[in-house]
């Protein structure tokens, strides 16, 4: 087990390539994250959605090495993050005029963008796709460090594959500690949730994973998107094979068994409370994620607020977190409030169903005699 070197900034640089904003201290640990990349080491750092775990994405062996230490399927191909719009055009071919539209509305920012790969991309960072995955994150950090590091970072959520990604540096050290050669611990994040991922490959566009940046967005820009129907629902469900790899594995998951419900909010929480008695009572620790409206009716182990349902982006923002929370307390049993699917909430509720293996109980469904979907796969 290696030694993972720890670090902390509070600044927020202004002046990104100057690193303006920054204490000599913080500068004197980005220029050593950035040497630790180009040496082919790998560095967990902030970004404003999750921590990523970022290696030298033009590097055959930074990329084998972020798929070892997660633990991460090799198919499942890593987004190369930038600092400079100027860099897209070495590492993506025949790009499109939306990407340059999406590149000029929404980066830096929360947004990825799969285009045709470049021969300067190696097949180890794309899962063996002809294609790549992109970004130029937001967080003044995460620019300095992949300017640092070479101006191309491979960077995935710096956490166990198929657990909840991190929105703190201390969720990274729990998965990745001594198995990564440095932590940058830039406080809480933002978002909470990943990046929203369109394929701009495909004519019209396509949005294989919901984020911050929403279709609605999208389409102010770009015109008609697609979603893809595996977003929210299970490939036993729609019959559709998930279009990139990495859609068909688990993600999210606490290490408790965990169930989304779906109806009117009366229904829900009798529905919670009876199955939460009838766990307890076979032994097990049961929690609960609810929103504050309805958080006083639940009876269980442990009741965790998520938010209010006003405020999407706190319960995005604090989803992941609950999520950890639940493992170190020992929930064997977890229920989970269901969500909207438009806007944030599409992207809130993906989370919530990969997390669960798509494992939903449909009141309304059982109510018009529909059949029990607590088993889709």
């Amino acid at each position: 087990m290696r030694q993972t070197e720890w670090i902390a900034i509070a600044s927020a640089g202004n002046d990104f390539k100057n690193f303006a904003g920054f204490t000599e201290r913080e500068q004197d640990g980005l220029h050593r994250a950035g040497e630790i990349l180009r040496e082919g080491g790998l560095v967990a750092f902030p970004t404003e959605t999750v921590y990523g775990l970022g290696g030298d994405a033009l590097n055959p062996d930074s990329s084998r090495r972020i798929y070892a230490a997660k633990g991460r399927p090799s198919d499942n191909p890593l987004i190369v993050h930038i600092a400079d719009r100027g860099d897209l055009s070495c590492i993506a071919s025949g790009i499109p005029e939306e990407a340059e539209k999406l590149a000029e509305a929404f980066w830096p920012g929360p947004l990825t963008m799969i285009l045709h790969k470049s021969d300067a991309v190696p097949p180890e960072t794309t899962g063996g796709l002809d294609t790549v995955a992109v970004r130029m994150p937001s967080h003044p950090v995460a620019l300095a460090v992949i300017r640092e590091g070479g101006g191309f970072v491979a960077a995935p959520s710096a956490n166990t594959s198929g657990k909840p990604s991190p929105t703190l540096a201390s969720h990274v050290a729990e998965d990745m500690g001594g198995r990564i050669d440095m932590i940058i611990d830039g406080g809480a994040l933002g978002i909470g949730l990943e990046s929203t991922i369109v394929d701009l490959t495909v004519s019209p566009p396509r949005i294989l994973r919901p984020g911050y940046i929403t279709r609605e967005m999208l389409e102010q820009v770009l015109g008609h998107v697609e979603v893809d129907v595996t977003i929210l629902q299970s490939q036993a469900e729609c019959g559709q094979a998930p279009k990139a790899p990495g859609m068909k594995y688990r993600h999210y998951a606490p290490a408790g068994e965990l169930t989304v419900v779906c109806g009117e909010p009366e229904t829900v929480v009798e529905y919670i409370n009876c199955r939460a008695d009838e766990d307890q009572r076979a032994g097990h620790r049961v929690g609960v994620i609810g929103t504050e409206e309805m958080l006083g009716r639940y009876r269980a182990d442990l009741i965790k607020s998520v938010g209010s349902r006003a405020d999407k982006k706190a319960i995005a923002a604090g989803l992941y977190a609950i999520l950890r929370e639940f493992d170190r307390e020992g929930a064997t049993k977890i229920y989970s409030e269901a969500f909207s699917g438009d806007g944030l909430g599409q992207a809130i509720m993906n989370r919530l169903l990969k997390a669960a293996g798509h494992r939903v109980i449909d009141l309304r469904a059982l109510q018009e005699g529909g059949e029990n979907d607590s088993n889709r796969k």
